[in-house]
């Protein structure tokens, strides 16, 4: 390995010149299963309360990982669901969505649109049900589209098979790891990150995600809460096979469905060119951003990054942190040398 001390200056120059300018502050942790290898808290939380390294953040759209997909990585290592089979099978909806499998869901291939404003109108359960009503407006197939509504299925589909709340499900699947601190809609806390407002009101422990926040602060796309160390317990246990069996974790990391010129692992982004991966990671590496500032990637062989800010502070529709997250993952994954493949 490089020399860490320069890696480490490296790291602050990079992470700095995003402070007070992008975000107000953030938490950097650099690990391998079982071992940190770098953390640190930078800046404030309001530019009044110093960060820590145990400060909670709204994870927004890493929510679609670390709780969604690893749902459906239970429930298929457990037999209730597999890659092909269509929603249909699980919720009672027209064709053509009820044709749509989940490996289409997954990989952003079901043909449904990026997003839906219901949420200026619906609530609840009536939101919800909205939603699912929606229908793809490509084949499904043909294209890689990011929505959330591809996740938003799929809690329904987990809420039908486990007949429970999709919060308590994936609750019964951290709690045991000691994941103390990973909730939906946590509510106020003197730990957690402010993000933008609404209503003239802060956001603090309310999910940002318009449709997460009205459809009650549980969803599949957005409203997951977590610090550094509950994420580096999550990822040491997915890398060790301590959440599903390794073989599992790498079916859904490591294949590639490509469609349209663009590639994704399933429920993890694949790295590409020009995307918050940076510049130095092969297509076996794997990881995912959120709108509100967050970012984990994880190298083949196991390094991975947790980065974790609240810009939506500062200014909620904010482009720059691209660049800072480009940045750090070029400085850590090119400074650190690769140990071999993990599979």
């Amino acid at each position: 390995m490089a020399d860490f001390g320069k890696l480490a200056e490296k790291i602050d120059r990079v992470v700095g010149e995003g402070l007070n300018k992008i975000y107000p502050g953030c938490v950097v942790l650099v690990g391998r299963p079982d071992e940190v290898i770098y953390q640190k808290p930078y800046g404030t939380l309001d530019f009044q309360r110093k960060t820590t390294i145990d400060t909670i953040y709204d994870l927004a759209s890493v929510t679609k990982v670390v709780a969604t997909t690893t749902a459906v990585m239970k429930l298929l290592c457990d037999g209730y669901l597999h890659l092909h089979d269509t929603i249909g099978r699980f919720l009672d909806l027209p064709k053509p969505k009820s044709d749509i499998t989940i490996l289409q869901l997954l990989t952003h291939t079901s043909g449904m649109q990026p997003y839906s404003e219901l949420w200026k109108y619906l609530r609840g359960r009536e939101l919800l049900e909205e939603i699912l009503r929606i229908q793809p407006v490509e084949e499904p197939g043909k294209k890689i589209v990011y929505s959330c509504l591809n996740f938003i299925t799929l809690m329904a589909i987990v809420e039908k098979i486990t007949d429970t709340s999709f919060d308590k499900y994936v609750y019964s699947i951290f709690e045991p790891l000691g994941m103390k601190n990973t909730r939906f809609s946590p509510g106020p806390s003197e730990k957690i990150a402010p993000t933008s407002l609404r209503d003239d009101k802060r956001l603090v422990g309310l999910v940002d995600d318009e449709l997460a926040y009205y459809l009650g602060g549980v969803s599949g796309n957005a409203g997951l809460f977590s610090n550094a160390p509950d994420l580096f317990i999550f990822m040491t246990c997915l890398l060790t096979g301590k959440i599903v069996p390794l073989e599992v974790v790498k079916l859904f990391t490591q294949r590639i469905v490509e469609a349209g010129g663009a590639r994704r692992h399933l429920g993890w982004i694949c790295p590409a060119s020009g995307t918050s991966s940076g510049d130095m990671l092969s297509e076996k590496s794997f990881g995912h951003s959120g709108f509100t500032g967050t970012t984990i990637w994880c190298r083949e062989d196991g390094l991975f990054v947790i980065f974790l800010t609240n810009k939506g502070f500062i200014k909620r529709h904010e482009d720059e942190i691209m660049r800072i997250r480009i940045l750090l993952h070029n400085v850590v994954f090119g400074g650190i040398q690769c140990t071999g493949a993990l599979f």
